[in-house]
């Protein structure tokens, strides 16, 4: 799993590459953590170049997700591909994330929340 971070005026956005599961997960939800201590906690997770994830991988964005809405920011995801879609929408965590087709959409929609 490749992670790449940078910020967009007070977004943060996780680039992730490989394969999104329960042995990549851990250096993930640490990373998150790190971020919702920012305030505000605005974070996109780009899932582009991610093709498989799993349960714990899932488990992992919902606690930061919650974490971040905890702390006045949220989490949101986008370029899912079609495997990776098809998970959320299986488990019906497409209703719980807000996902958007590209970054730029992803870090425009937190302009709102200033």
């Amino acid at each position: 799993m490749e992670l790449k971070t940078k910020r967009v005026n007070n977004v943060t956005i996780l680039e992730l590459e490989g394969r999104f599961d329960s042995h990549t997960a851990p250096p993930i939800r640490e990373f998150l953590e790190e971020i919702i201590l920012q305030k505000p906690a605005y974070i996109v997770v780009n899932l582009e170049n991610v093709l498989f994830i799993d349960s714990t991988a899932l488990s992992t964005l919902v606690a930061g997700m919650k974490r971040s809405r905890q702390a006045g920011g949220d989490l949101r995801l986008c370029n899912l591909q079609q495997p990776v879609r098809m998970i959320f929408e299986l488990t019906r965590l497409d209703r719980a994330f807000e996902i958007l087709a590209g970054e730029e959409e992803a870090v425009r929609a937190f302009d709102d929340q200033d």
